[in-house]
């Protein structure tokens, strides 16, 4: 329960934030307390670039909140950092998969690739991030190869 009141909008402050229009999140960022920027956070860290971060981001630059530009800034930054870190760890077991999957050497499933065995290694550790078409080259030498 919300202490939170919208003016002027079919939404209710207790509906989902993710039904919110951004005059809503606007109201939220401005006037709104700790358990309705938890409410925000929560929606954030489940899609970091979706909706409500957009809105979000948008409403601390429009209302500049004073306080509250910087802790809903970090949510958004410290959420979208938590996606990127487990898709660099997603995109690397891929990889493995692949690699550990075709029945090729890692000297021989680079060459396919046209690259090094270290550069591999790189990938499959997830200190680098293949391009995209180098993930479609990866499918294509682990496919061909099954």
């Amino acid at each position: 329960m919300t202490t939170l009141k919208f003016r002027n909008l079919t939404a209710l402050a207790d509906d989902p934030v993710e039904t919110w229009p951004f005059e809503g999140i606007l109201a939220a960022v401005e006037r709104g307390t700790l358990p309705d920027w938890r409410r925000l956070a929560k929606a954030i860290l489940a899609d970091p670039w979706g909706p409500v971060a957009q809105h979000v981001l948008e409403a601390v630059h429009l209302a500049e909140p004073y306080g509250t530009t910087e802790l809903l800034e970090g949510v958004v930054g410290r959420a979208r950092k938590l996606a990127a870190e487990s898709e660099r760890r997603e995109v690397a077991a891929e990889v493995r998969r692949l690699v550990t999957g075709s029945g090729l050497s890692r000297q021989d499933f680079a060459d396919g690739i046209g690259t090094s065995r270290s550069r591999l290694s790189t990938y499959m550790s997830g200190k680098v991030v293949p391009s995209a078409a180098l993930m479609v080259r990866m499918r294509r030498v682990a496919h061909d190869r099954t």
